[in-house]
This record gives C-alpha cells, structure tokens and sequence, in this order.
C-alpha cells in the first residue's frame, strides 16, 4: 500500500462513518501520512481525529476509535491503533508493504504515474506575452496540468499572468533538448544561462546527469535480459524489510529503513525510494503552482538517487541472478519510468543509449 493509497483508504473510513452517522463532518479533501512521531507506533501515523474533532463535535480520541473500527479489516492493514491526543497508527501486512506497492504502481501505471484530478475541469488561462520562454513555458503548463485533469488555454493578451525572465539571447543554438532545459530548469523569475555547459555530457550538467540515469536504467534491463532474468517487485517486501514513510510538506515521501542488508545490497535505496515516491506531489506541485522548474529539479534529484544504486542491480563475477538482483531491477526499471514521463512533459527526449 502506498500513501496516496493509504490516504484514500482513511477518506473511505470518515465517509463510511458519516453515511451510517457516527461522524457529522464534512469530509476533507486529504488525510495527511506520516512517519509516527515520538510515542507512535508502526509505519504510517495520521491526525485526521483530531482535524474532524472539532467540526463533528466530539473528542479527538472518540473520533479516533470510530475511525478505527473502519479501518481495522481494510485491504493491506494489519493493525490500527490510537495514540496520543487521538493519532491513528497503522502497520501494514507484510505482503502489502510500500516499497513493493510503490514500485507495482509505477509499473502498472508507466508514463501517467503521478497524474490525479487535483485541476479535474478546469480551464486555466496563460496570458502571456510573445517571448520564446514564455511560449516554451505554456506549453510544458498545458502537458503538466493535463496531468492533473485540467486545460490550458494560451491567450497572447495583456494583462498577461505568465511573464518569466526572458532568455538573454536565442537558446535554438543549443538543439531542441537542451534549449527546453535550459528555459525550464531555472525558476521562472531566475535568468536562464543559455551556455555550452548544457550540452556538456559530465557530472556536472544535471540534464546529462537525468538522461544518463535513464539511459542506464534501460540498459539494466538489456543486460538483465542477457542474464536470463527480468524484474520482480514482489520481493522488495520480503518480511525482513521495514519501510517507514517520511513526511514530506503534504505526504508521499518514503524512506525506506532495512533490516535486511542483503536484500538490497550496500548502497542505501531509501532516497530512490523518496523521490519517486514524491513524484505525484510534485507533479500537483508543479501543475498548481504553474512551476515546471519544480519538476526539472525533482527529475535531477531522482537522478542523483538513482545513479550510485543502480550500480548495486547486476549479479558480480560468478554469482547468480538472485531474488534480490529481480528486486532491485524493479526499482531501478520504476526510476526510469518517472525519468522518462518527467522528461516527455518538459518537451525532452529520454534515450534509451547515451
């Protein structure tokens, strides 16, 4: 189970106790995730009691234990229990653990991973002026905010609402990728540096540092091919793994903490595992905000997570394509996945050899 699927699973709970009329409330667009803190137990925590208390009349902890009485046979949770001022605490089964629903989700999803209905129906118009930036920008807007549910309509018009530092000379020089980049990287009101340095393919040019990590993730899975095996995800979750989700400035961030050093080898995965559990909030991020800056970042901070674990997927020497080696495989395959729909969005190829 992951948050974003935890979080509707608490939601289901407060309508099902307001339909049989336990609670009075009106129910929230969002049940808040995470890590339990100082006295909290298990793998997820949530104060939605004490957010309804106040509205539904009653105590927090009274709130709590109704809420728990519809939680308790939910799909993917062990236990529930209530501490505190009224928090409720969940563990979750071990064959529904996040990391492996994180990853089944992403595969099973692919390109639309992240996308929700946070703008369903709506019409958001961009005025903006006519400046090659500021038409780079609508356009990576309208494919954002498409991911959200809503519309874009480009409308060249003062006043305008979309008028992002203007590139101090023409980026078509750089060629079609790197020009993109070189427009959205940088936040809108930043001056964007339209430089040789973004063709440069070196550690230091984070688009390279994005492209590389995606090519090498498709290239995992050719030589995984060669090896005689493919991904598995079912094993991230092995009953030795305990994942604990991290709150992020909503929800959707996981670190994963292991008990189980050989499942995943040396290197930690637990920032890989964060940021491409992060990436629907900052798709909605981005998509609210009319910010696609914030998702040219968090594909860089992806990369960087990614790139020193995927050295950790291939068998060494003579061992053999282990349980692990599928699992790992299965995460790296979902980091490439998110790189190449974050890509894509920014109007950016994401080749398979680089």
């Amino acid at each position: 189970m992951t948050p974003v699927e935890l979080s509707r699973t608490v939601l289901g709970a407060v309508r099902r106790a307001v339909s049989v009329g336990e609670l009075d409330v009106g129910v929230p667009e969002r049940a808040q995730v995470t890590v339990p803190g100082p006295g909290g137990w298990g793998d997820y925590a949530t104060n939605v009691a004490l957010q309804l208390a106040r509205a539904a009349g009653q105590p927090p902890l009274r709130v709590a234990e109704i809420l728990r009485a519809h939680l308790l046979d939910a799909d993917g949770v062990g236990d529930v229990v209530v501490t505190g001022p009224g928090f409720l605490n969940f563990s979750l089964r071990s064959d529904a653990g996040p990391v492996a629903a994180l990853v089944r989700e992403i595969r099973e999803r692919g390109a639309a991973y992240g996308h929700g209905d946070a703008l369903a129906g709506e019409v958001v118009e961009l005025w903006v002026p006519y400046d090659v930036r500021a038409e780079v920008v609508a356009d990576v807007l309208g494919r954002i905010i498409a991911t959200q549910g809503g519309r874009v309509e480009v409308v060249h018009e003062e006043p305008v609402n979309l008028r992002p530092v203007p590139a101090p000379e023409d980026p078509a020089p750089l060629g079609a990728d790197a020009a993109q980049w070189a427009l959205l990287h940088p936040a809108l009101h930043d001056r964007p540096r339209i430089t040789a340095d973004h063709l440069v393919q070196r550690e230091g040019n984070p688009l390279f540092r994005v492209r590389y990590a995606h090519a090498r993730t498709r290239a995992l899975t050719r030589n995984a091919a060669d090896l005689g095996f493919t991904a598995d995800p079912g094993d991230v979750d092995a009953p030795e793994l305990v994942t604990a989700l991290a709150d992020h400035p909503r929800f959707l961030a996981v670190a994963a903490a292991r008990r189980a050093p050989d499942l995943l080898g040396d290197v930690d995965a637990s920032e890989l595992v964060t940021a491409l559990a992060d990436h629907p909030r900052v798709l909605a991020a981005a998509a609210a905000r009319r910010a696609p800056d914030r998702l040219a970042r968090h594909l860089v901070t992806v990369a960087d997570a990614a790139l020193p674990f995927l050295f950790t997927v291939l068998p060494l020497g003579e061992e053999k394509p282990s349980a692990a080696h599928r699992a790992r495989l299965a995460l790296a395959e979902a980091a490439g996945t998110v790189l190449a729909g974050g890509l894509s969005l920014l109007g950016i190829d994401a080749p398979d050899h680089l």
